[in-house]
């Protein structure tokens, strides 16, 4: 008999992560996310984000005996595309359950089993967030890693994100920060801890591995020259965004406290 599962005031972490065309990666990441966090009360979220093929079918037909594992389906996709990444944590952030937030990708890349140290390093800081580091294990080839270090310089000069590996999916954060990203926009996913830097919340990094893809293609990359011209468009909007952001913090005056809290 399946285990019932955590009820929803009771789940420590999320895990959420988008897959768009991974049926052949489906069986072995549930797997995987199923181990690396049976110490949690956790559940994990599969975000069908406009996929052709049998991802969402694997999903359901292994939810049968995981009441940890949901589907989330975007909706409004392009014909035979996703509406990307950072639309799907937009809708999978606001299905989570969880006190915690963890992300990843769906490709199998990142390692699931990574995650609760990541967890055990965010209390430890006291921390919003713990963003993933792959580039010691990256093996890039020279025309990336240039790209690597102009799009970092460029970050740091416009924004002041110091984070080493932005592009990293894998990542533990508090629900409150998750919900606070403005991830309706395209392209913010890449600026998430940088974001979390700006709203006032510590982000922390910790190096994590990188694994080589062994099923499928990439769906949300692109060429340098593809990611160069949009990377800029998409960091000077944050840039927009951050000078334009302000103060949305309150509090109830009653006759017993007039005046702001201390």
């Amino acid at each position: 008999m399946p285990n019932p599962g955590p009820n929803q005031g009771d789940i420590e972490i999320s895990v959420v992560a988008p897959a768009h065309n991974e049926q052949e990666n489906v069986d072995e990441l549930v797997r995987q996310v199923g181990d690396a966090l049976k110490a949690f009360a956790f559940e994990f979220i599969l975000v069908d984000d406009g996929s052709t093929d049998a991802t969402r079918q694997r999903t359901l037909a292994l939810m049968k005996d995981r009441p940890w594992l949901r589907c989330v389906a975007m909706t409004n996709t392009p014909k035979g595309k996703g509406n990307g990444q950072s639309a799907a944590f937009h809708a999978g952030f606001r299905a989570a359950r969880g006190e915690l937030i963890a992300v990843l990708d769906a490709d199998l890349q990142n390692d699931p089993a990574e995650i609760p140290a990541m967890v055990a390093l965010l209390r430890e800081q006291n921390a919003a967030m713990v963003q993933g580091d792959r580039s010691h294990a990256r093996r890039d080839n020279v025309i990336r890693r240039v790209g690597s270090i102009v799009g970092r310089k460029f970050r740091l000069w416009l924004l002041g994100d110091t984070i080493r590996d932005t592009g990293c999916s894998l990542r533990v954060m508090k629900r409150e920060l998750a919900l606070a990203i403005p991830l309706e926009f395209k392209g913010v996913h890449r600026f998430i801890p940088v974001t979390a830097r700006h709203l006032g919340h510590t982000v922390v990094e910790m190096r994590v591995a990188h694994r080589p893809r062994v099923a499928g293609e990439t769906k949300y990359g692109f060429g340098i020259v593809q990611r160069a011209l949009p990377g800029l468009r998409d960091l000077l909007a944050v840039r927009w965004m951050r000078d334009r952001r302000r103060p949305t913090t309150s509090f109830e005056v009653t006759a017993d406290q007039p005046g702001a809290p201390r």
